[in-house]
């Protein structure tokens, strides 16, 4: 069992930055696999990157891709979203999810690869 909480949302405008963090807590977090999704009002929820347990491989969906930078620390149990020159289409409620599996298995870009998730934040970017 894992427990995620996320911090680090807010209000800002298009073109600016905000970095999302992900805590973890109970079982060892260098055994995840960690991924960060995103719904928007009305829409189902997406994804947007995800990173390796030991965070030597990334991979971003095409909408993010050359803004938005996943990494992590696993000195301090916490996974990042760093998100550069945000647009009013990047509003949602961002999530990270976790994942056990083998340091070579693919990243998954699904929900259902995905069994523990924190609560959200939202990130709401104005224009």
């Amino acid at each position: 069992q894992v427990r995620l909480v996320e911090s680090g949302g807010g209000l800002v405008q298009a073109g600016g930055s905000l970095r999302l963090s992900c805590a973890a807590s109970g079982r060892t977090f260098s055994m995840f696999a960690v991924g960060w999704f995103r719904q928007a009002p009305g829409k189902e929820r997406e994804f947007v990157a995800a990173i390796s347990r030991p965070g030597s491989n990334t991979i971003y969906a095409d909408s993010v891709k050359d803004r938005f930078t996943i990494s992590r620390d696993n000195t301090r149990n916490t996974a990042y979203l760093q998100m550069n020159n945000l647009e009013p289409d990047d509003t949602a409620v961002y999530y990270c999810a976790a994942r056990s599996q083998i340091v070579t298995a693919p990243l998954g870009t699904t929900d259902q690869s995905y069994g523990y998730w924190g609560q959200g934040t939202q990130v709401t970017v104005s224009s």
